[in-house]
């Protein structure tokens, strides 16, 4: 490996041992040789938590045997310390300024993740245009640790490619998750939960019957685009099952506060071609309640993507999983002039929001900005105020009110309860 120490030629000089002890200027040198794989940045410490091991410990007879058995992705690179103890709970780890591992990214390529295998395991696309199976590192699972999934689907990463053992497939690490620039999440046994990220605008899909429209969902995933950077976009499938009347109702609903709306159907293709137009050229992701019909219109958009469909419970009246893991799909130029992306993704029948304050649900609601902000207090709830614009219009009809609900329930932390709306 090349030195990073520069030769000026010359004798060779003895160097004195830097004041402040050994230990501190190792951590001082693996700071410096750290910092030079980025580009010349100084490393930032961080402390990461890991779970002690729960086995009793046997004391190592064959160290060198053991570092020989132990897999590559699995060893600690000059940017990772263990504490002294074997059972620490804490490991520091130097980042950059922006909060990313430091890594040698001379050693790496960048890749974007097409699809997220539990947590350890994702499909990613290398510049080169082949699929890699490729594990996450321990350690960026330790540090995503507020999310049930370190990697989504939409990820841009950095991965090290590794051999395959007696096999033709492609294999890699992941070895940094890159800063999102959008992502779409809902909360999940009080961590959040990545459903995809990267992407420019949300397709949110509801049913007009089998299983039926229920409004207040719709505004949950859209408060969790506007939170997340993405543009809304509200479609209703299966719209040949009803009256078109009150469909219209419900859209016209979203239109006025300036969301694109669309009335679909994907048995008869009612719709298709201008949700095609508002795919071509973005990169989207489709989500909504199980049993909706979201891999049922990908299909029909692009003709041999095949995803798997299924009915609606005869019994419940639910939608069945059919989807399981989040997918990016390219969008092919013969159908979609400037190409794309979509993230085809599991259906939820709760989508609980994460990571919203109670006093910033008002701005995910975007008709309220031109009253609140005429509203004699500063920090007014729209709740109960004396001189509040916002339920002045409510009381007008020019905010609606089922909106209006949907904005008190959120804001009073209200969990769902999707069969109060069946």
């Amino acid at each position: 490996m090349r030195s990073l120490r520069p030769d000026f030629g010359g004798p060779a000089v003895a160097k004195k041992k830097p004041k402040g002890g050994g230990r501190k200027a190792g951590d001082r040198a693996r700071a410096a040789r750290s910092g030079g794989k980025s580009g010349g940045k100084r490393g930032q410490k961080s402390r990461v938590d890991f779970r002690r091991n729960r086995e009793n410990r046997v004391r190592p007879q064959n160290l060198t045997r053991q570092l020989e058995d132990e897999p590559e992705a699995e060893r600690l690179d000059d940017d990772e310390r263990i504490g002294r103890s074997a059972e620490t709970r804490q490991r520091t780890l130097l980042t950059d300024e922006e909060g990313r591992l430091l890594v040698d990214e001379a050693a790496c390529e960048t890749g974007r993740v097409l699809q997220a295998i539990g947590s350890t395991r994702c499909t990613v696309r290398g510049p080169d245009g082949r699929d890699r199976l490729c594990t996450v590192r321990r350690t960026l699972r330790r540090i995503e640790r507020r999310t049930r999934n370190a990697v989504v689907a939409g990820d841009v990463v950095l991965y090290r490619d590794v051999e395959a053992d007696g096999t033709d497939e492609h294999q890699g690490v992941i070895e940094r998750i890159e800063p999102r620039r959008t992502e779409l999440t809902r909360l999940s046994g009080h961590r959040a939960h990545l459903i995809a990220a990267n992407v420019d605008q949300v397709v949110i899909v509801a049913s007009a019957a089998d299983p039926p429209l229920k409004p207040p969902l719709i505004d949950r995933f859209v408060c969790a685009a506007e939170r997340g950077g993405m543009e809304p976009i509200i479609c209703i499938n299966k719209a040949d099952l009803v009256d078109p009347g009150g469909l219209v109702r419900v859209t016209g609903r979203y239109a006025q506060i300036g969301y694109r709306t669309q009335l679909l159907s994907a048995s008869t293709g009612h719709g298709l071609d201008g949700l095609r137009d508002l795919l071509d050229g973005k990169e989207s992701v489709f989500a909504g309640q199980s049993g909706v019909g979201k891999s049922s219109l990908l299909n029909r958009l692009q003709p041999g993507l095949a995803l798997r469909t299924a009915e609606v419970s005869a019994d419940s009246g639910k939608g069945r999983h059919t989807t399981r893991t989040a997918s990016l799909l390219p969008l092919k130029t013969s159908l979609f002039p400037a190409g794309g992306w979509v993230v085809d993704t599991p259906g939820v029948r709760q989508m609980d929001l994460w990571g919203i304050e109670t006093e910033g649900v008002d701005r995910l609601f975007r008709e309220f900005g031109p009253f609140a902000a005429g509203c004699r207090f500063a920090d007014c709830t729209h709740t109960h105020e004396d001189d509040c614009e916002v339920l002045a219009a409510v009381a007008m009809g020019l905010i609606s009110r089922e909106r209006y609900e949907s904005y008190l329930r959120i804001r009073e932390g209200e969990l769902e309860k999707p069969e109060a709306w069946e």
